[in-house]
């Protein structure tokens, strides 16, 4: 049998961990600077705990889970009929009722909707974990992918959106990314749908929109009117979307959106609350063709992308004032955003914004093998050295002294000790730096001291 790998999912060598756990690492940094909380939570969810979040296309990339037991008679019977109902479309618990989780969200609402008696609000919590998809592979696209997850539920202060954007700052300052940020509002798009014929054309509108950049208007407008939309109400849609055209400036843009909205409610308060948050953050661009197309977000709604380079976006997020009322517990507002960590790495990859000393080997000692009459010696060193922090090893065979040293090399090992006869009748250490080449003989504390 030849070896693969599933088509989306990647191993990690060493070298590639060490730079996803910088990544890694400088966010949990920040999380934590912030305030937020770590959670986990399962690799799979009930099926009916994710299904109908995500809109018709996030349902369809769900992966689904066969059931087990089916060896059994009665089971097996019942598979035959429930495996043509899935062949016409339709879900049955007969051979699923469990999936992959989708993203670190709707699993996190659950967590909340279970848990609110015993949770102290706001709570803020940060997640890092896989979550799977069913997508289609390509560059920057995985169905195995790690998110990295901040939300804050139990506040609807605006004041969460400002402290959320300033964490994004912190992060991709920190990771040496050049990045644009951009801000639009679902109370905006709501009111949109209002003057295009009612909230029942949202979802419809906000799906077209937001592959925009994907496949231009042209074929955005084909999608709206092969969904019913009425010309006159298509047009708003152009309208609206040409406005993102015009190279206005924040402040224009708040005014021209204004003139637009000014008779629906829906849409003041969107404005109103784009114009808070971009006090504290006028360098965030407002892009009213920004529409994150998931059904649970009710707010702000924010998207990161490199700059200078071909990439999508590396973050995002939004507010949803009533995610945890899909687990019949309402009225627990919230906000957060999401790294894409594969995303990131690309970037970083590409852009060699990757710092050298974080590919040194987490083993900072080598022990020359001479033989087995070393080995005694060579073993008591070892646990002296662990026990006080030093990492270390001993190469386990006595072959020639090149290959132990190229292996030290590649594994780019700072120090090698050398313990032969001379050492041992004396009771010295001698001590190999590989960055200078300089060789010097210690006394254990003197060895000790050096290494510290």
């Amino acid at each position: 049998m030849k070896p693969s790998l599933p088509q989306g999912t990647r191993d990690f060598g060493p070298e590639v961990v060490k730079k996803r756990n910088y990544i890694f690492n400088t966010i949990r940094q920040e999380f934590a600077l912030f305030g937020f909380q770590p959670l986990e939570t399962p690799a799979f969810e009930h099926l009916e705990t994710l299904m109908g979040k995500y809109g018709d296309e996030g349902d369809k990339l769900i992966f689904k889970i066969l059931n087990n037991g089916l060896e059994r008679k009665e089971k097996h019977e019942q598979a035959n009929i429930d495996f043509q109902a899935v062949l016409s479309g339709k879900n049955t618990k007969g051979i699923t009722e469990r999936a992959m989780k989708y993203d670190l969200t709707i699993p996190f609402a659950r967590y909340v909707a279970m848990n609110h008696g015993q949770l102290t609000f706001p709570f803020k919590r940060y997640q890092i974990q896989p979550v799977w998809r069913a997508d289609k592979p390509q560059r920057g696209r995985y169905r195995e992918f790690y998110q990295c997850d901040a939300d804050i539920v139990g506040s609807s202060a605006l004041f969460n959106e400002v402290e959320l954007i300033q964490l994004y700052t912190n992060v991709f300052e920190k990771l040496g990314i050049d990045v644009e940020l951009c801000i639009n509002n679902r109370k905006i798009l709501a009111a949109l749908a209002e003057l295009c014929g009612g909230e029942a054309n949202l979802t419809t509108i906000t799906v077209a929109i937001d592959k925009l950049d994907k496949i231009g208007l042209d074929k955005v407008v084909v999608e709206l009117e092969q969904k019913g939309l009425e010309r006159q109400h298509v047009d708003v849609v152009i309208h609206y979307l040409n406005l993102a055209q015009q190279g206005l400036n924040n402040e224009d843009l708040l005014k021209a959106l204004g003139s637009l909205f000014h008779l629906v409610t829906i849409g003041t308060e969107g404005l109103e609350e784009l114009a808070y948050v971009l006090r504290y953050h006028p360098t965030v661009k407002l892009d009213v063709t920004l529409a994150r197309g998931l059904n649970y977000y009710t707010g702000t709604i924010l998207e990161v992308k490199p700059c200078d380079i071909q990439m999508g976006s590396i973050g995002g997020g939004g507010r949803y004032d009533d995610l945890t009322g899909l687990f019949d517990v309402p009225n627990i507002p919230g906000v957060g955003i999401s790294f894409g960590v594969d995303r990131i790495y690309d970037v970083m990859e590409e852009k060699n914004l990757f710092p050298q000393d974080i590919m040194q080997s987490s083993v900072k000692v080598m022990m020359v093998n001479f033989g087995p009459q070393f080995e005694p010696r060579n073993i008591e060193l070892l646990s002296f050295l662990r026990e006080r922090g030093v990492s270390c090893e001993l190469y386990p065979e006595a072959i020639k002294f090149d290959k132990q040293l190229k292996y030290a090399n590649k594994k780019h090992i700072e120090y090698i000790i050398l313990i032969g006869e001379n050492e041992l009748n004396d009771g010295y250490i001698s001590m190999k730096n590989f960055a200078t080449g300089e060789q010097v003989q210690l006394q254990l504390d003197e060895l000790l001291h050096v290494l510290k």
